[in-house]
């Protein structure tokens, strides 16, 4: 659907200190459609520039304190909950990112700007710079419980998955409880106990005169969801959760000729493409699993595409190794036949797009979840690192690949998720308008966000029943015992003049 012009040329500013390459590559398609309107976006970013739009300008602090060479995600699978990374990490770069030259021009020339656009994942430390201004998030993550109840929309845990557990669609009385307690503990420790406090006492030390970060927090207009119905639970949306679930995917365009000729020269087997995604480095991968994907390879028949960061030795020959492959074209091209991959939300999203089924293997964060999702909804199947072995490996690419019946699921799902009256991206882009032409658009805002727990789910309405109960009761009491004494007091006077 053909949007009209913008009324004239809008200023934007985006924030993403602290993200992972994928993250940056939910940003960058937004960030260079509304330049293609004729905005101004400027990015405060963590990465190397990548977009070459005229219109885009990127800034990157280029502090050491979140870099993805520096961590081995491997380790991170046993310590799932532990937030010691980012209980350093995240008070650091509060600390310094406003020392960074080029960052602090920025912030004292903040309300140039007509609209900031926040990555809500992990980027607490740049909340000063929303301080009266309008800003809306994206929530890279997905559907984020902790953001929704803050928006007056708390999720059901009794059928949404608001910690890290899935749960079927008729989940048991353990798993509901489970899937409670995770949601309130995440939230808890996350904002009140470990990581804000941290970040909020470096904060304060340098702007004294701001507002409670999470205060701050609060006055978003709306938030860009990266999730849709089609491939999550479906749960009651607010006007200011919008979903953009896939808007970075696209057609699969043509591959660089050494890579189609490599694909091309398969044969009717095909090709398995297999990659840990842009956070995770393949040489961080213990010896072990590596030797058992070559072993397990050499004797498939298929053709591999494998994403490894270094170089390998013992490469069967018909694996081809390279740093860097367009994923998103090899998903598309006929021959693939199935994706390895480790199951991180954008993939996931790429493989329902591009109807290709998936082998997950998870690693840490969410990604147990959405393996999971692509085992019970029939798109593929999942393997633990601890259960991989030659042979399993060999038996579970075989199965999949051998049976339609996981083709022909994520088909399906992939034309629902195809099958919208906009694309993600211009709901993105009309939002983001939609918000600076309504300086901010307080109408989106629901009320329930600005109560209190308490006010939220009644407790003090409740209370006040309870004591109304209790003094209709005590004063029944009364009464009762009242009349009842009056008739046995009657009844005795009567007695005694019968006498």
């Amino acid at each position: 659907m053909q949007q009209p012009p913008p009324e004239k040329s809008y200023k934007i500013l985006m924030l993403l200190p602290v993200s992972t390459k994928s993250h940056k590559n939910i940003f960058i398609p937004l960030a260079e459609a509304l330049a293609d309107r004729g905005h101004k976006v400027v990015m405060l970013v963590n990465h190397p520039k990548s977009s070459k739009h005229r219109n885009v300008l990127e800034i990157n602090h280029d502090l050491p304190h979140f870099k993805e060479e520096n961590q081995n995600m491997f380790m991170s699978r046993t310590s799932m909950g532990n937030t010691d990374f980012f209980t350093k990490s995240l008070p650091a770069i509060a600390r310094d990112i406003y020392k960074v030259p080029e960052v602090k021009k920025l912030y004292d020339r903040r309300k140039d700007f007509d609209l900031i656009i926040l990555n809500l994942l992990f980027n607490e430390a740049v909340y000063p710079f929303v301080h009266e201004m309008p800003f809306i998030t994206i929530a890279t993550s997905g559907l984020d419980a902790r953001q929704s109840a803050m928006l007056g929309n708390p999720l059901n845990p009794a059928y949404t998955v608001v910690g890290r557990v899935l749960i079927s669609n008729r989940p048991s009385a353990w798993q509901r409880f489970q899937n409670a307690l995770a949601g309130v503990m995440r939230g808890f420790t996350w904002r009140h106990w470990t990581v804000v406090p941290l970040i909020q006492k470096e904060i304060t030390a340098q702007f004294p005169d701001l507002p409670p970060l999470l205060e701050l927090e609060r006055n978003q207009s709306l938030t860009l969801m990266n999730t849709h119905f089609a491939i999550d639970t479906t749960v009651p949306l607010l006007p200011s959760q919008v979903e953009i679930a896939a808007s970075h995917c696209r057609p699969a365009n043509p591959l660089p000729q050494d890579i189609e000729e490599w694909i091309s020269g398969a044969g009717p087997e095909g090709v398995i493409y297999f990659s840990l995604g842009s956070f995770t480095r393949g040489s961080s991968m213990p010896i072990q699993y590596r030797d058992a994907f070559l072993e397990a390879f050499r004797r498939l028949p298929h053709r591999v595409i494998w994403k490894y960061d270094e170089e390998l030795e013992g490469v069967p020959d018909n694996v081809l190794i390279r740093k860097w492959l367009p994923q998103q074209d090899i998903l598309g091209h006929e021959k693939a036949k199935v994706f390895i991959s480790h199951s991180g939300l954008l993939s996931v999203q790429e493989t329902v797009y591009h109807a290709m089924p998936m082998l997950a293997i998870p690693i840490y964060a969410d990604q147990p979840k959405n393996a999971m999702f692509i085992k019970v909804s029939g798109f593929g199947d999942m393997i633990i690192w601890e259960d991989i072995t030659v042979d399993k490996l060999i038996n579970e690419i075989t199965k999949i690949t051998s049976n339609p019946k996981y083709r022909e699921n994520i088909k399906k799902a992939s034309l629902t998720l195809r099958d919208q009256i906009t694309t993600p991206m211009e709901r993105a882009v009309f939002w983001t308008e939609y918000v600076i032409r309504n300086q901010g658009a307080p109408q989106l805002r629901c009320p329930a966000a600005n109560l209190s727990w308490v006010e939220f789910l009644m407790l003090d309405v409740v209370g006040i029943l309870v004591v109304v109960f209790w003094v209709v009761l005590y004063v029944m009491r009364c009464v009762v015992a009242a009349t009842v004494r009056k008739v046995f007091s009657n009844g005795d006077q009567m007695k005694k003049k019968s006498e």
